[in-house]
Formats: structure tokens, C-alpha cells, sequence
């Protein structure tokens, strides 16, 4: 384990990290505005990666899919919130119930329309070069992963801090009562925030699709590591999401390129030593 195997598993975790914020902020931001458990919020990340396959197929345009797939499961995400957990209220119950089912409809959905075979996501043929840097053999499509993660959280913090509907946002997540006593529309606000955490998670099963494959199950094994983000980091807080998204993927990286048995356990074990030390997270907020 010389110099470079260090630095390749740390670059490695990062690149993993970056996909996991995009599925993790979105996951984060709908537990801090709208304190609903989404257990649906990995279908969306491989709906995400179904549409995009058929949208390669039909047009053969890589870049195509990733706007026409993240807006379409955005748009299931909107009319999902609306029609359905909108009714539910706050029930907690009641909200794990109706999105772990959906998840179930939505798994079935694709085994029946994109059957069960595997299949990877082809990116353009510039992304899947190597970068020379120093003695290291960088895959540029990791590059790529790290530096969408980076553009796309950069957009996120400048429309959380710097616009009105952001003020809002952050209004809704401190106190959704007072928020609603100012004259916000909270209701606007959550049917947005849903909206943009389906987006989100659609953006990495397409980005991430090149990475992971697309293939059933995919869902439920990328939704613990959402939470995990989500819980580490804070809800509501996208700099949470972000540095809970570095720990979960360089854990995981380390955790199976050194302890395999364990990996699960280098995995976890830091989330449950972050909430003993602090329950709501390290950027979350009572």
C-alpha cells in the first residue's frame, strides 16, 4: 500500500461522495422542509437512469437525456406530493407507508417496462479518457461526477442564500408556523422542494448510471447511503449534504478496499458515533 493506492481510494471515495450528494441534498432538503421520510427516494434515482436510457436509445443523445429525465421524475415527484402525501399531512406512519409503497409500484414499473436485465449508461467517448496527473490515472468521467456535484451545490447554495425563495426556504425549515404567520406559502414551498429532490435524485441515476449500471434493486441499496447522508450531515442544511456525502463515500471506499468483511460496519459506525455525540447531525438543527 504504497502513496498512490491511498490517493486513488481517496479520489475514488470523493468521486462517490459527489454522486451521492446529488442523491443525498435533494433527500436532505425534503426531510428539513417538509419532514417527510421519502422511502421512495431511490426509485427516483433509478427511474432516473431507465429514462435516460430511453432516451439514448431513441435520440442517441447522452446530453438529451440527462435534462428530459431529471424533469420528467421531477415532474412524477411534483404530482406525487400533490396528490398524494399533500392529503397525509404530518403522519410519519402514514408517510412511510404510502412512499415505501410507491416504491414497490414504481420497482414493479420498471422490471415490467425495462425488464431485469442490466445496463450501463454509455457516456460521450471524450468522458471515458484517463488524466495523467503526477504518477496517478485519473478516470476524466469521475472527474466529470465530482465537478457536476461541485456546479450543481454551488447553484443550490447561491439559490438557498443569495435569492428570495431561498430566504423562504430557510424560513420553512427554521419554523414552517411562523413562516406560514409572514405569509409564506409553505405549501408552494414544500411542492417545490419535493419537486427538486426528485430532480435531483434522477440527475445522479443518470449521471450515476455510468458509474453503478442501472439494474432492479438499485433503488433500495442506493436509499440507505441517502440517509446516511442526510443523517450525518443534517436535514435541511446542503452543507451538511455535503460533507455527509465526502464521510459516506470515502467510508465506504476505505471500508471495502481495506475491510471487506466489515465494510458495512465501517460504513455505519461513524454515522452512529456523530449521533451520539450530536442527534440532529453535524449542520442539523433541533
Amino acid at each position: 500500500m504504497n502513496v498512490n493506492f491511498w490517493l486513488i481510494q481517496a479520489f475514488n471515495g470523493i468521486s462517490y461522495g459527489a454522486l451521492l450528494f446529488l442523491v443525498g441534498s435533494g433527500l436532505s432538503l425534503i426531510f428539513g422542509v417538509m419532514r417527510i421520510v421519502n422511502l421512495s427516494h431511490g426509485s427516483y434515482f433509478l427511474l432516473g437512469g431507465y429514462v435516460a436510457l430511453t432516451v439514448i436509445w431513441t435520440t442517441g443523445s447522452w446530453a438529451l437525456s440527462i435534462p428530459v429525465a431529471a424533469l420528467a421524475i421531477g415532474a412524477i415527484g411534483l404530482v406525487m406530493e400533490r396528490v398524494f402525501l399533500r392529503p397525509l399531512g404530518f403522519d410519519p406512519l402514514r408517510q412511510v407507508l404510502l412512499t415505501v409503497g410507491f416504491a414497490f409500484l414504481f420497482q414493479q414499473a420498471a422490471l415490467d417496462i425495462w425488464t431485469g436485465n442490466n445496463f450501463d449508461i454509455n457516456p460521450p467517448e471524450m468522458l471515458t479518457k484517463t488524466v495523467h496527473v503526477g504518477t496517478l490515472f485519473l478516470p476524466l468521467y469521475r472527474i466529470f461526477m465530482i465537478a457536476t456535484a461541485a456546479v450543481v451545490g454551488l447553484v443550490l447554495w447561491l439559490a438557498m442564500e443569495k435569492t428570495r425563495i431561498g430566504a423562504q426556504v430557510r424560513a420553512t425549515v427554521d419554523d414552517a408556523q411562523m413562516a406560514r404567520g409572514v405569509g409564506i406559502d409553505t405549501s408552494r414551498i414544500s411542492m417545490f422542494i419535493f419537486a427538486l429532490g426528485a430532480f435531483l435524485a434522477a440527475l445522479g441515476g443518470v449521471i450515476g448510471g455510468a458509474f453503478l449500471g442501472i439494474y432492479p434493486g438499485l433503488d433500495f441499496e442506493i436509499l440507505p447511503l441517502a440517509f446516511a447522508v442526510v443523517i450525518i450531515g443534517g436535514m435541511g442544511s446542503l452543507g451538511g449534504a455535503a460533507i455527509g456525502a465526502l464521510l459516506v463515500g470515502l467510508a465506504d471506499n476505505f471500508g471495502k478496499a481495506l475491510f471487506p468483511e466489515v465494510s458495512y460496519f465501517t460504513l455505519y459506525a461513524p454515522m452512529a458515533v456523530i449521533l451520539a455525540v450530536k442527534p440532529t447531525g453535524l449542520f442539523g438543527r433541533e
